[in-house]
């Protein structure tokens, strides 16, 4: 019983947004008429709020992967994953970490691409082995933490820390921190960010299923400076794009695989190495957030609240199927994060550090505030 109405209740979801798309305004109707005068827009109300609980309670919590053949449905922030395979918690070359999360799940696209990426930094560049930390989890979808990205099975995150020369114990898997590339909020620490570190995310480009890289905009304006030390070929830069809190790890994601019916790539990339205005600009806006980051929060200041998370309505028609196939009954929690899979993840620790924060003195000689002189209010963009 309690399976039924799990299916009824995708069902209606799905059906109802089928309907909606599948309606046509004929001359006559409502929807072909004039625009409503501005009286008539205020009478407007506004569209009622998505029902159902959030998908990522629901994906995070299936153990399992979905029965069904291989494909990465939607996009990267709004899919699933169907047929999911793991990447083994040890290889040769590798180790995964945060093993509590139960996120080193990807499209066989994916784990190929570790297993192989893993071999070649070892015996081609000297990496001594790779850390990974959260792919995607079984059946894909949204996560309860973490991620936006990461539904389709498509991306993975790989510490930028040097795997040790033994087996980690599951308990250091959960314990160990990455170690962060910085030593301010603009700049790489040169002791820690090395030669090495430039091979390794130069071999994870080259693949030609390699979609993106992301790292920090401190990691890219190193990547710039130092690319000649290990080639003529600047092209694989153009695929190492900048983002925010990529300072302990670069975040791979791969094309969909060639003729993968409703799988959506992202716009490729233009042939520029992206050294140029593109990190100019970049860096205006760290230096933004860093200036924010580092003043006190101001008393009744309100909380940062971001978008709504997603419901199944508004994934892709086929993650109800994969959701659901193989007799799986996700939990339909009362309150949001009661999923016991879903406290789990929240449990686990945070896989790096912080972005380091700006010193008084180094907050004071970026603002211009000189001689004491109070900086200007403002709410802090945590």
């Amino acid at each position: 019983m309690r399976r039924l109405i799990l299916g009824l209740t995708l069902l209606l979801l799905f059906g109802g947004m089928a309907t909606a798309q599948m309606k046509i305004p004929t001359a006559g109707s409502k929807s072909a008429a004039a625009k409503p005068t501005a009286k008539e827009a205020a009478k407007t109300k506004p569209a009622p709020k998505p029902k159902g609980p959030p998908a990522r309670e629901l994906f995070g919590s299936a153990p399992a992967p979905a029965p069904l053949a291989a494909r990465s449905i939607g996009g990267y922030a709004k899919g699933c994953l169907a047929g999911g395979v793991s990447l083994p918690i040890n290889g040769p070359d590798w180790q995964v970490m945060r093993l509590s999360r139960n996120r080193n799940w990807g499209n066989p696209r994916l784990v190929d691409f570790l297993e192989r990426l893993a071999s070649d930094a070892r015996a081609l560049d000297g990496w001594p082995g790779l850390l990974v930390g959260d792919m995607s989890q079984p059946r894909g979808g949204p996560m309860l933490t973490g991620h936006t990205s990461h539904q389709i099975g498509l991306d993975a995150d790989i510490w930028l820390t040097p795997m040790p020369d033994r087996i980690l114990t599951p308990q250091e898997r959960e314990d160990i921190s990455a170690v962060s590339m910085l030593k301010d909020p603009f700049s790489v620490d040169p002791a820690v960010f090395t030669l090495l570190h430039v091979k390794l995310i130069k071999r994870a480009a080259s693949y030609p299923q390699l979609a993106r890289i992301f790292v920090h905009p401190a990691i890219k304006k190193a990547l710039c400076q130092q690319a000649s030390q290990v080639g003529k070929d600047r092209a694989w830069l153009g695929k190492v794009r900048p983002w925010w809190n990529h300072h302990y790890h670069f975040h791979v994601r791969l094309a969909c695989p060639p003729g993968m019916e409703g799988c959506e790539n992202q716009k490729g990339v233009s042939g520029d190495d992206g050294c140029g205005q593109e990190l100019v600009n970049w860096y205006a806006m760290l230096k933004k957030a860093a200036i924010e980051m580092a003043k006190p929060p101001q008393p009744g200041a309100k909380p940062w609240v971001g978008k709504p998370p997603l419901t199944m309505a508004q994934l892709p028609k086929e993650c109800g199927t994969v959701l659901t196939s193989g007799g799986f009954e996700p939990p339909v929690p009362a309150e949001a994060g009661t999923a016991p899979a879903a406290l789990a993840a929240m449990a686990t620790k945070d896989a790096g550090p912080l972005v380091p924060v700006l010193t008084p003195a180094q907050l004071m000689a970026l603002t211009g505030a000189g001689g004491g002189m109070p900086l200007p209010d403002r709410n802090p963009k945590r």
